[in-house]
């Protein structure tokens, strides 16, 4: 069996992070954040639809205008997330294919709560004007205090959250 190495240094990752902000910022003129992603690829679904529906919408038709899922480079920012964190789990000798769960949660029950999870992020994106990697990273750089506030309390939730969920890992 291959022995993981060791995961990588947080801080040196922040560093990292911080500059691939910087760099988005300076090449992009754009933050980091992956919710934009999906609303572009939805954009799309409701284009091959109902085209005429999509472009009269000032949500839909804000993404289209832009050229739609190829044109967005948050879906190539999402791509990239994906292929990097396959490839560094390989590299680091951690990748598998399974679902995580306590012994007291069933794959169906780590499932459902997984989508279930997604799905409420995927609301609380919307509704917060931007997923949590945009709130984090793009709104604390820029000192907004609504995605500050937003931090707080999903830290506060997250807490609350883990509490009434522990059973299932147990």
């Amino acid at each position: 069996m291959i022995r993981p190495r060791p995961y990588a240094d947080p801080y040196w990752c922040g560093v990292a992070l911080g500059l691939v902000l910087l760099g988005a910022y300076t090449l992009a003129g754009r933050g980091l954040g992956a919710s934009g992603a999906f609303a572009s690829g939805a954009s799309a679904l409701v284009a091959s639809v109902d085209p005429g529906r999509a472009g009269a919408s000032p949500y839909f038709g804000a993404y289209l205008a832009g050229g739609g899922p190829a044109g967005d480079w948050l879906v190539f920012e999402l791509l990239g997330v994906v292929i990097g964190g396959i490839a560094s789990a390989a590299w680091s000798g951690r990748l598998r294919v399974g679902i995580d769960g306590g012994p007291s949660a069933s794959p169906r029950v780590r499932l459902a709560a997984a989508a279930g999870g997604g799905a409420i992020m995927g609301i609380g994106a919307m509704l917060a004007r931007g997923c949590t990697s945009g709130q984090a990273l793009t709104g604390g750089a820029l000192l907004s205090v609504g995605s500050w506030l937003f931090m707080a309390a999903l830290f506060v939730a997250g807490f609350g959250a883990a509490r009434m969920l522990r059973r299932l890992w147990q």
